[in-house]
């Protein structure tokens, strides 16, 4: 009787399927791409980290069907730490690449908000884009950047004060304390409506 039930559990799990995976980075797209871009600031490397996730989300993970969309992130996620490398950089280096030219790749309604994560140097961009657009934790960000949780922390205050700057806000020092407080200015609140909302309504 426990093997049977042991089977009956084990078939009654519901995996995403290649299929499900394509779904996905079809219905998802402009969200995907944009997560792409807003990681590696670069047009071309930003398609590429879209295709190679897509590819590598389509293999057989055995991921649960409900967790099937922040398994398609979370591999673009690392597909960018791949190409850009950046825990390499040091902090005070600036982004390579023209704004310019992925101007026309990004949503109007973003414009300000991408143009301005874009300039923000790699560490502290990646370090903003997953753990205040995508909400990962400061452990998740500490292994899959291979740096320490006090390094995250420090990368994100810098990200926030860069961006205020950027984006002609204040300084103040909550938003540098407390990640929290950035959810609620501009910048934030249009990555959620864009990347969560769209998500949600697949």
């Amino acid at each position: 009787m426990p093997k049977k039930n042991g089977k009956h559990v084990e078939s009654s799990v519901v995996y995403a399927t290649a299929a499900d995976f394509k779904q996905i980075f079809t219905d998802d797209v402009d969200s995907l791409y944009l997560l792409s871009l807003l990681l590696t600031a670069d047009t071309n490397a930003a398609e590429k980290c879209f295709v190679e996730g897509a590819e590598e989300s389509t293999k057989r993970n055995y991921v649960f069907k409900e967790w099937a969309r922040s398994w398609a992130r979370r591999t673009i996620i690392q597909c960018a730490i791949r190409l850009v490398a950046p825990r390499e950089f040091p902090a005070t280096r600036n982004r390579s690449g023209n704004v310019e030219r992925v101007a026309d790749k990004i949503p109007l309604v973003l414009h300000a908000e991408v143009c301005a994560v874009l300039n923000v140097a790699p560490l502290e961009r990646f370090v903003f884009v997953m753990s205040v657009l995508e909400r990962y934790s400061d452990n998740d960000c500490s292994l899959l950047l291979s740096r320490t949780r006090r390094d995250i922390a420090t990368a994100r205050a810098r990200a926030i004060q860069q961006l205020a700057t950027l984006l002609g806000l204040e300084p103040n020092n909550r938003i540098e304390a407390d990640p929290e407080v950035l959810m609620k200015l501009t910048v934030a609140q249009h990555f959620a409506s864009f990347a969560w909302n769209n998500a949600a309504s697949q």
